[in-house]
């Protein structure tokens, strides 16, 4: 019957009529293309025949009242004034739900090898959110498989979080492990600009057959054109909203919003649109965070898209645009710290500056309880750190530090455990680190270092 459906969907998108225009410019890299304007809209989409026979499609960026700017989604060699342009409209999606396990571009087309099942109905790739007045509120706990983000940074149904890091700090193997363990009936996975050697690394090593089995993964490498790495995470969100739609929990990821938001750039640049923060221009918060937006619970009696979306910051600057937008629009966020990493404890977390905004509803008065316990010990050795790293700290001086220095080795490692027996256990085993016997100051330095 889906194969029906889907014939029958590209029986009805064929045209009797078809409009085109000329190109009359060619500048850098835009088209002005004449003969349009009075049916093509922004957005469009244009198929370039070259005198040649060779095919390039482009998207209308502006228009004014003599001709339309486009943006092809390949190179313009070839190109000449003259081909003709063929208006194509709006190029959206049409998710299908054989589409689990495979691995797609952002149009739709199967990387593969194997033939994909279109689904019977397109979906625009820009939709607006749920009508925030009759959204859903975030629900239940998620199980994430990982000790620390079922206790300390605790995860909700429709939650959408940040991970802020650096390159090299271990940000893909933790979505990996989000993409394996977490909580969700479908994975839907935004690979934006990644190198293209590391996809099939991802896939195989990362995500595993297992995580596969459950996951669409959306990817448009860093040698595909800025058109195309935009789309990709309206792509993976247009698909994560097909399944959401059906009443199923998504979990969203995206890696990484500063590619998007890089790509962006260089479209709206291309546009003449103009350059303000720190060479991002001004519609680069828009695209953030209509993206952000669109994940989240669903209207009552929908399902809900998990979102969490990674950025790549440059020197730890959590000030920069890109990070300042997203944080803004977000449920909490995770710091990725390297010092942590370069000592050897994965993920790499700084726990005490990552938030998560589920909390206290997320958890009991309790586990409550016990979470601020926890922040209270790390803060109280993060502070007195240098001091008792340089053997200049007095036992005695403050009880709060004594007993950090007693239970922080064990208290580090349970931020990297693994937590295979669900919520309930790992709070157990974090209450074991609290509450576990005194340890000499000496022995815990040995076990910082």
């Amino acid at each position: 019957m889906n194969h029906l459906d889907s014939l029958r969907a590209e029986v009805m998108n064929l045209r009797i009529v078809r409009i085109s225009g000329r190109i009359t410019r060619i500048d850098g890299q835009s088209l002005g293309i004449a003969g349009l304007v009075r049916d093509a809209r922004i957005g469009d989409w244009l198929k370039v025949t070259t005198k040649g026979g060779t095919q390039v499609y482009a998207e209308i960026l502006r228009m004014t009242e003599t001709d339309v700017i486009a943006l092809p989604d390949g190179p313009c060699d070839g190109l000449a004034i003259g081909d003709r342009a063929e208006l194509v409209g709006p190029r959206g999606l049409a998710p299908d739900d054989s589409w689990l396990g495979r691995i797609i571009d952002p149009y739709g087309r199967p990387l593969d090898g194997r033939p994909l099942l279109q689904g019977p109905a397109a979906r625009a790739l820009r939709q607006n959110p749920p009508d925030p007045a009759r959204r859903g509120r975030l629900g239940a706990r998620l199980n994430t498989g990982m000790a620390v983000f079922n206790t300390l940074l605790p995860l909700v149904e429709g939650q959408r979080i940040g991970l802020f890091a650096g390159s090299g700090v271990g940000k893909s193997m933790l979505l990996g492990n989000f993409a394996r363990n977490m909580q969700a009936d479908v994975v839907v996975i935004a690979l934006i600009g990644e190198r293209g050697r590391e996809l099939r690394d991802f896939i195989e090593d990362v995500l595993g057959p297992e995580g596969l089995a459950r996951s669409v993964v959306v990817t448009a490498t860093s040698d595909q054109p800025p058109l195309t790495r935009r789309r990709c995470a309206a792509a993976a969100m247009c698909v994560a909203e097909h399944f959401r739609d059906q009443g199923k929990q998504v979990l969203y990821l995206a890696d990484s919003i500063t590619r998007l938001a890089e790509a962006h750039r260089e479209v709206a640049l291309s546009a003449g649109e103009d350059a303000s923060l720190r060479g991002f221009p001004p519609s680069t918060a828009h695209q953030i965070m209509s993206l952000a937006e669109r994940a989240g619970p669903g209207l009552d009696g929908v399902g809900a898209i998990t979102g969490i979306f990674t950025v790549l910051v440059a020197g730890s600057d959590m000030e920069e645009p890109v990070a300042d937008i997203l944080r803004g629009v977000l449920d909490g966020h995770v710091i990725m710290d390297r010092a942590i990493a370069e000592r050897g404890r994965f993920p790499a977390i700084d726990v005490l500056r990552s938030v998560s905004r589920a909390l206290p509803k997320a958890a009991t008065p309790e586990e409550n309880a016990r979470i601020s316990e926890a922040r209270r010990i790390l803060g109280a050795y993060d502070r007195a750190e240098m001091m008792i790293q340089a053997g200049l700290y007095e036992a005695g001086s403050d009880p709060l530090v004594d007993r950090a220095i007693k239970v922080w080795p064990g208290l580090d490692a349970f931020v990297g455990e693994a937590a295979p027996g669900g919520i309930r256990q790992a709070f157990a085993r974090l209450a074991l680190c609290l509450d576990q016997p005194a340890q000499s100051q000496s022995g815990a330095k040995k076990a910082k270092k």
